[in-house]
């Protein structure tokens, strides 16, 4: 994690160096270990530096291309390191030499605007190109470095995070109010707007060349759903899945600092931590810090829908870690409230923050830059229960008998419960569910004059008919790791790691497993009532046996939801009750006032519990932003 941004004047007028100091002054929590700007004429490009790779310690940016032409501001990690300098001829300077920006601009120069794709790793770039006249920016695969851009016939201006942007008199600051409704009904497909009209997101896997006459913007990367890939045995799935899995842990543990892993007890960050762990005391004899949240003092009847000290201790049990546990029930999930506003520029739906808040204050004061995360594990791998849709619907009765029977009886479910969820309710035409007159975001309190006015419905209807109905398991899989929920989340997670210069690393994000994990047959996901499959197997072995096999799931809800009233009733009440002219023209005053009734009487009532979450931190926001 480091900052870059910059402006590209369209008409012609020249840059002022001013103009970037303020912007590298305001993203300074980026990067305290370097910052440099570039001008030239109407173009100028800067940079903050935060020191992670043994690459990085050698790294001075905005590079400049030998002969001029080419000049780059990165925020990077780039994984295929060998690979690249291979292709690009770079074995006259030793390899850890170069440095991931190079890496960049090499790629720029032999393959244009095609390079992205040649890339394996995090990224957010931009390459002015002297001969062209052009800014090329471009974005990882999954939008795991952010990149918000403003465009005028005027100004082009680009930033790790918005609020660069908003130092330019140049950049509006108005509410858009469509994102209000989005956030409100708590849907985040889109992967381009915010909160400010006119500030946009480069979406993940996407290109964007910016010049006086053009502006564009293309995929150049995707998954292909139809792609299938077949093994001999469930012994070569699960030995591939491993050597593609240990790789991605393995590259995301280059760093010239001590390394930390998220370890909830959930299968995935303990795959990733074991793992880590594995690799570290093998191969660089150093210990990997591992970081959870506990919650010693909640009530029994809350602590044992959250509790997963038994399967935090199973692997921390093992040499080479170094855990830090960190007490959770006791911190109000509006902790630092105003704080966490800043760094975030926008409203946020995240009930579950202030757990990563406390964690990366933890992570910072141990030195630790790099720390593993699990996000995405679920997507990723898949559950993969809809093989069970797909034998039904190819006939395939007497197996469909055998798995449902199975599932049941693992997960300790009625058998005609799972016939029907599994089986025969996937299989209902989309259409009769919409045939119910029942918008998106009914039972969410939006205002329906709102909702009215910025045509609410027919967005969400509109998003619909573009796309496609997935059908099989693989179709499934493909639209859950192609949601632009993904995006959002890791956008989240960058911009609260940022409060503490840590720059978080996602082995499920990795492109080449999410490509293993949807090309696999549908039976190594769930197969024998087991979901998750091919990562159980694969992780045998290296996961404590408990571990391997558990089918529990921790629900953070369960501190969330009555630690919200607990420590915030006098602000929901203020919110909501004293002063609820300040969101009145997005919500239903009087729903939201009757949720609440319902809230203070059940706390742990999900959509209640949400709604009232999404509205108080709309108000507290808008009232922090100014941008009523």
């Amino acid at each position: 994690m480091s900052a870059i941004f910059g402006v590209y004047y369209l008409d012609g007028q020249q840059i002022d160096s001013a103009t970037l100091a303020k912007m590298a002054q305001v993203l300074a929590h980026r990067g305290s270990d370097g910052a440099d700007i570039w001008m030239q004429e109407s173009v100028g490009m800067g940079h903050r530096m935060l020191w992670t790779t043994p690459e990085s310690l050698l790294e001075k940016l905005p590079l400049v291309h030998r002969p001029g032409n080419l000049v780059i501001t990165a925020d990077a990690r780039i994984d295929n390191r060998d690979e690249l300098i291979s292709a690009l001829q770079l074995n006259d300077q030793p390899s850890a030499k170069i440095t991931d920006s190079q890496l960049i601009l090499s790629a720029y120069e032999k393959w244009g605007e095609h390079c992205p794709q040649k890339l394996l790793g995090d990224f957010a770039f931009v390459i002015w190109d002297q001969r062209q006249q052009i800014l090329f920016c471009a974005r990882d695969p999954m939008g795991i470095r952010p990149f918000y851009y403003y465009c005028s016939s005027q100004i082009f201006a680009f930033a790790s995070e918005i609020k660069a942007l908003l130092c330019l008199p140049e950049v509006p600051r108005r509410l858009n109010e469509l994102r209000v409704g989005q956030y409100l009904s708590r849907v985040f497909e889109d992967r381009e707007i915010t909160f400010y009209k006119d500030i946009l997101r480069l979406p993940a896997a996407h290109s964007l060349i910016v010049g006086r006459e053009t502006k564009q913007t293309r995929r150049y990367w995707s998954l292909n759903p139809s792609q299938e890939l077949r093994l001999s045995s469930n012994q070569e799935y699960a030995e591939a899945y491993r050597e593609i899995f240990t790789e991605a842990v393995s590259c995301r543990l280059r760093s010239a600092f001590p390394v930390g892993s998220m370890l909830s007890g959930g299968i995935d960050s303990s795959s990733i931590t074991c793992v880590a762990r594995d690799i570290l005391t093998q191969h660089r004899y150093e210990k990997l810090h591992s970081f959870s949240a506990i919650f010693p003092n909640l009530q029994a009847e809350y602590l044992r829908l959250i509790d997963e000290r038994f399967y935090v201790d199973l692997v921390v049990a093992q040499e080479g870690i170094i855990p830090h546990y960190i007490e959770a029930d006791g911190i109000s999930p509006l902790i630092d409230h105003d704080k966490i506003f800043w760094y975030m520029d926008e409203g946020f739906c995240a009930p579950n923050l202030y757990l990563n808040w406390i964690i990366y204050q933890k992570v910072r004061e141990n030195n630790v830059r790099i720390v593993l995360d699990g996000i995405d594990g679920d997507t990723t791998i898949s559950h993969g229960q809809y093989y069970i849709t797909d034998l039904i619907r190819t006939f395939k009765f007497k197996r469909f008998l055998k798995e449902t029977k199975a599932y049941a009886s693992r997960f300790h479910q009625p058998w005609m419960q799972v016939i029907w969820q599994w089986g025969l309710q996937p299989l209902i035409p989309e259409f009769i569910g919409r045939m119910v007159d029942k918008p998106i975001w009914a039972d969410k309190a939006i205002n329906p004059a709102f909702a009215k006015q910025i045509n609410l419905s027919a967005y969400f209807e509109e998003q619909q008919k573009s796309i496609d109905i997935p059908v099989t398991a693989r179709e499934i899989h493909w639209h859950s790791i192609n949601s632009g929920l993904i995006q959002y989340g890791l956008e989240i997670a960058d911009k609260l790691s940022s409060a503490f210069a840590v720059s978080l690393a996602f082995p499920f994000c990795d492109r080449r497993l999410m490509k293993f994990c949807l090309a696999i047959p549908p039976e190594q996901k769930c197969s024998s009532g087991w979901t998750r499959l091919i990562a159980r197997r694969a992780m045998a072995g290296i996961l404590p046996p408990e571990l391997q096999t558990r089918i529990s799931k921790a629900n953070l809800g369960a501190s969330f939801k009555p630690k919200f009233l607990e420590f915030e009733q006098k602000v929901l009440e203020g919110v909501i009750i004293k002063h609820p002219e300040i969101i009145e023209k997005y919500v239903d005053i009087s729903a939201l006032q009757a949720t609440y009734s319902r809230y203070l009487s059940n706390p742990m009532q999900e959509q209640d519990a949400m709604t009232i979450y999404a509205a108080t931190n709309l108000s507290l926001w808008l009232q922090k932003s100014g941008i009523i």
